[in-house]
């Protein structure tokens, strides 16, 4: 859990990182714009004043959507509650799980007491489905 909630912390630190310098960008963007129209309006010339890429980023984001989304957020804004969790598996260790780097060899664990539990319910459905799908035949039809 500490290693997800630091991750968690280092990429939204590098988003707001890389927020701030796209937005950074655009707003220097806009400048270099500001003085190509200059440019082209004292030189009765037509030169452009964006490149594809800022054009793009300048119309479809811009500068104050960018800084108004880090201005909504602040880090460490999330909270981290933690809840007690039954104890589910007798207290015996998880499985290794590859989503946290963990070398998964051999074949899973299962916990008797939950083998158990997982096999009543489907007895039990089993014996209902039966029941429900046995013709049932009304005597006032025959």
């Amino acid at each position: 859990m500490k290693r997800a909630i630091r991750l968690r912390a280092k990429a939204d630190q590098k988003a707001r990182r890389y927020t701030q310098l796209l937005a950074d960008a655009i707003g220097a963007a806009e400048d270099a714009a500001m003085q190509m129209n200059e440019l082209n309006r004292l030189y009765n010339v037509d030169v452009s004043t964006y490149t594809l890429l800022t054009q793009a980023l300048h119309a479809n984001s811009g500068q104050e959507v960018l800084v108004d989304h880090l201005a909504q957020s602040t880090p460490g804004e999330e909270l981290v509650i933690f809840n007690q969790v039954p104890d589910g598996n007798g207290g015996q260790p998880l499985p290794n799980n590859p989503l946290f780097g963990e070398l998964v060899t051999g074949t899973p664990v299962l916990v008797p007491a939950l083998a158990l539990r997982v096999a009543e319910p489907r007895a039990e459905a089993s014996a209902l489905v039966a029941e429900a799908s046995a013709p049932q035949w009304d005597a006032a039809q025959d």
